[in-house]
């Protein structure tokens, strides 16, 4: 009976497997992003993501959040990051937002939706395959309960006070950031997250990092034996943090862009990188 059991499961599975494998190689599926998904797989995705979230946002403790100036710094943040795609009270997202599959969602509702812990889960480490970007290499860690606080606020907002809460946040100087902490030494693991989240792998193949074969800029295997780093740097990994935070600096002219990196981030992608023999 069990032999019986696991033979059937055995070519269930088999029969799932070729018929996922025939669904790709065949084309059939429409990705083009003016066509919806199919409702099953819509909601079959949509409800993976919310009880992934709901796990990896079970170990966060958010804290107090209903501080004004919280709220005020979290309202500029929305403002410069979040209502091109999500809109706001009486706002319409911006038209590109429109027009994402999936549709991201107005957040004017979300506090009822989801807990604070797995509001700040979703804007610091985003949602794959969605659009929404992870923020934690762009905001510093206030910035993003911060920007918590205020979505957590929405659902009490109508047109005219959210309206008033933007214009608060005109010229607050609120901005996304790391801050002036101290640089902490070169951490690799960190490093090889940090990359994907300036888009390295969107030009390089990197070792370690999941991405399509590309030959923007030179695939990164085994740069850590190289002598050089743009043809003028000894390699080591201050050379290539300066690289990657300033390279025009390095090489007038040069392809490679000015991403933004903060120093925090190239200490620990150059130590990833140094690792790439």
């Amino acid at each position: 009976m069990l032999k019986t059991m696991a033979a059937t499961t055995a070519g269930l599975a088999a029969l799932g497997a070729l018929g996922a494998y025939l669904l790709v190689e065949s084309g059939w599926y429409n990705v083009a992003a003016n066509e919806q998904h199919l409702q099953p797989v819509h909601s079959l995705l949509e409800r993976a993501m919310h009880q992934s979230v709901r796990r990896y946002a079970s170990a966060t403790s958010a804290p107090p959040l209903d501080e004004p100036e919280l709220i005020r710094r979290g309202a500029a943040l929305y403002r410069s990051h979040c209502v091109v795609c999500h809109g706001g009270p009486g706002v319409a997202q911006e038209k590109f937002g429109q027009s994402m599959q999936p549709v991201p969602g107005p957040l004017v509702d979300a506090a009822r939706r989801w807990q604070p812990a797995e509001m700040y889960w979703i804007i610091r480490h985003g949602i794959k395959m969605s659009g929404m970007p992870a923020w934690e290499y762009h905001m510093a860690e206030q910035d993003l309960w911060a920007t918590v606080a205020f979505v957590a606020e929405m659902p009490r907002m109508t047109p005219a006070t959210y309206s008033d809460w933007m214009a608060q946040a005109t010229g607050s100087g609120a901005a996304a950031g790391h801050g002036a902490q101290g640089v902490l030494p070169g951490r690799p693991e960190r490093g090889r997250a940090a990359l994907t989240q300036y888009a390295c792998q969107a030009c390089h193949m990197i070792p370690g990092v999941t991405g399509s074969r590309v030959y923007v800029g030179p695939p990164l295997q085994g740069i850590a034996g190289r002598a050089l780093i743009a043809g003028r740097l000894p390699n080591s990994a201050a050379s290539m943090a300066l690289w990657m935070r300033d390279p025009r600096h390095v090489q007038p002219g040069t392809a490679m862009p000015v991403l933004g990196v903060s120093e925090q981030d190239a200490v620990d992608i150059a130590a990833y990188l140094q690792t790439l023999h």
